[in-house]
This record gives C-alpha cells, structure tokens and sequence, in this order.
C-alpha cells in the first residue's frame, strides 16, 4: 500500500464504491431493456417507466437528501440511504410484472437521492486541502468508471445470465458497505435547521403526474392539469417556507435560469440516447446485449477521459467556452446520427456521434424528454423508423439546451 492510500484510509474507498455502485444499475438498465421487456412482457411506455421511476424520485429527492444528512448526520444518512438501495436491488432483482419492477426502481431512486449526496457530503467532510481535491478527481473518475463498465457489466450479465443477477450483486455489496461504515465512517455533526417536507412531497408528486401525463395515463388532460395545480402549490410553498427545499430566488438570475435550461434539455436528449440506442443495436443490427454494450463504448470512454481533464482545461478556457464546445460536440454527434439514420450501419450511425464533454445530471429533464420521445414514436411499429424519428427530436432537444449555453456565455460577456 503507498504512501497516498495510507493516507486516504478506508473511507475513500467506501464512499467510491458506494457511489459506483449507484451509477452501475443504471448503465445496466440500459443495455438489459430488451431482455427486461421479454422477460416481463414490457410495452415501450412501461419500459421507459423502469427508467423514468427511478430518476423521478432519485431528482425530486435528492435536495431533501442533502439536507437531511446535514440536520440528522451524514453517517446515519448514508446508512439510511444504504440500506433502502439495497432492499430496492433485491426487490427489482425479483420482480415478476410492469408493476412491481417499476416501483422497486422508485424505491432505488429514493435510496439514491439520499446516498449521492451524502457520498460527496462525507468526501468534502473528511478531507481537507490537496487530499480533499485528490479525493474529488477520484469520485469524478468514478462517475465516468461506472458509465462505462456499467454497460460492459450489464451486457455481460444480461448475455450470459440473467438481467436481474445485475441488481441482486447490490445487496452483498450493500451489506459489506454497511458493515465498513459502522466500523470506519465517524459519527457526523449535526447542523440545525428544518426539512421541507411539504414541499418535496409536493415536487415530486408533481413531477410525476407531469410525466405519467406526457407518457401513460389513460386521461393525460386531467392528470396534467392536475400535475400543474401541485406544482402551483409546490412553488407557494418553497415562496412561503423559511426552509424551501428550492429557493425561488435561484432562478431570478438569468444566468443561473439559463443554466438549468441547458441541463433540462440537454439530459432530455441524452439519457433517451443512452436508453434507445442500445435497443436500437440489439433490434435492427441484431446485436447481443454484450455487443451493443461494447458498441456503445466510443461514447463513454471520452467522457471518462474528458472528466478527467476538466481541471486542467479550467486552466486554460473559461467555464463558458469549455460548456459551449461540449454542448456543440454533442449536437453535431446528434445531427449526425439523426441526418445518416440508424440503416447506415453501426459505424457511421452510432460510433460517429460524438459525446459532449459537460457533465450534466438533471433527472426531470431526462424523463420528460424520454417520455416525450416514448409517446411521439409509440405508433411506429418498424424499429429503424421509431429510432430515427426519435434521434431527430433529441437532435432539437439538444438544439435547444445550446441555445440556453449559448445565452450563459452571452450574459458572462455583457457582465
């Protein structure tokens, strides 16, 4: 063991594997979609739903997380958090219907929403100085590790074995995670202060109704109407709150409005890539899920190494002209892919499009362009038509969260 290890300790470890482990199901769901939708008799809405569960609790929750692992502790948080994603793991490993995967991939979502940020919560408190920017380079590499080996792992899993072995591998993992935290990870302070309840409730009931809306329900008008009424309630209540969950005072800057915007449309267009273009490859070029998964490397693997170089391009370029060009690498890949369409074989319609190099993590916007997508492509019965139809509308979802980066850059320059 050197020197850095030593000086790392344990806990480093936990809280990279812990993190890891949250980024590896849903690499996996994207290469074992196909094998889930056989095994359960999954239509394309309740496909997308195994996606959009998870990320809807994970992105309503994940503020509350925070907070509550600065109210109640960090340590009993993570445990907390643990503990329900690993109970999630094991009930989505041994689901048997639409129903029961989709609300165990919610539950994971929640135990996620509190283990993320508790992961980084816990790096930031038991690290100081160089180690603690060591440490952080470290996580970001994490994030890109569980990408990329998340899709070869899946693909593995789902070719030789079985789609749910994927998630069942959490619980061991989970359990040995526990164990090490009781032992190692110090008890946190706790901060004062109040959680808004009220109003995450509110956010994420909202949010959903928005969704299953858009993607789902049988009465779409009533259920969105009724989606923007508790979201209406949502906003008076972060306005009333001395403790709001989401200060309505973040978006009174432009910049900062126009940041959220590029998130939005930006994971819009690029988790519904990741979601479509491994079944796209398992269903017109006839691939196995390990096949698909490997062919869906050249888009991970920059986005590993671009992770890794952000820091030394802040060295050189200003946050605004690395977002741009990352934001117009990624719509010229779409562009690409949407204008050559999905016939024109593997190499010149998957592997030419190009990854971005913004890290970008907005989970309500990624399910809200998915479920767009999903209901846009429903009556298209032809796979190669129903995956180009849908590269064309992340092509002007991604076209969108440009123009939004571009107007960042643009208020930078007049301040």
């Amino acid at each position: 063991m050197n020197r850095t290890q030593q000086r790392f300790g344990i806990i480093l470890p936990i809280i990279l594997i812990s993190y890891f482990m949250i980024l590896l199901d849903n690499s996996i769901v994207f290469t074992s979609t196909v094998k889930i939708a056989a095994d359960l008799n999954l239509s394309a809405q309740a496909l997308s739903w195994v996606t959009n569960a998870y990320a809807l609790t994970f992105g309503g929750l994940l503020m509350l997380g925070g907070r509550a692992g600065d109210i109640f502790g960090r340590r009993k948080i993570f445990l907390i958090g643990l503990v329900i994603f690993s109970i999630g793991s094991l009930l989505v490993g041994l689901s048997t219907s639409a129903g029961m995967i989709i609300s165990m991939r919610a539950l994971q979502g929640i135990g996620s929403a509190i283990l993320a940020p508790t992961t980084l919560a816990l790096l930031m408190d038991t690290y100081q100085d160089n180690m603690r920017t060591r440490a952080i380079v470290y996580y970001g590499a994490t994030g890109g590790l569980g990408a990329s080996f998340g899709l070869v792992i899946g693909g593995l899993i789902s070719s030789y074995t079985t789609w749910r072995l994927g998630f069942l591998l959490n619980v061991p993992i989970g359990i040995v995670m526990l164990l090490l935290t009781l032992k190692f990870v110090p008890i946190s302070q706790r901060s004062t202060g109040k959680l808004d309840w009220l109003g995450s409730l509110l956010s994420v009931i909202g949010i959903i109704a928005l969704v299953y809306g858009i993607n789902g329900a049988k009465n779409p008008v009533l259920t969105i109407i009724i989606a923007i009424i508790v979201l209406a309630a949502f906003v008076w209540q972060e306005h009333r709150s001395n403790h709001p969950i989401m200060p309505l005072k973040l978006f009174a800057d432009r910049e900062r409005s126009s940041a959220y915007v590029a998130r939005f449309f930006f994971l819009g267009a690029m988790i519904s890539y990741f979601f479509l273009t491994p079944q796209a490859m398992q269903n017109v070029y006839h691939f196995t899920p390990l096949m698909a998964a490997l062919g869906f490397l050249p888009e991970t693997v920059p986005q590993f190494i671009f992770a890794t170089l952000v820091s030394r391009l802040n060295n050189r370029f200003t946050n605004n002209q690395i977002l741009i060009a990352g934001q117009l690498i990624t719509l010229v890949g779409l562009l690409m892919a949407a204008l050559v369409g999905v016939r024109a074989g593997y190499v010149t319609a998957i592997a030419g499009s190009a990854s971005g190099v913004v890290n970008m993590v907005h989970q309500i916007g990624s399910s809200v362009g998915l479920s767009i997508i999903t209901l846009m492509t429903a009556g298209i019965a032809s796979p190669v038509v129903s995956y180009n139809t849908a590269v064309m509308i992340m092509t002007g979802l991604m076209l969108i969260s440009t123009l939004a980066a571009m107007n960042i850059a643009r208020k930078s320059s007049n301040d």
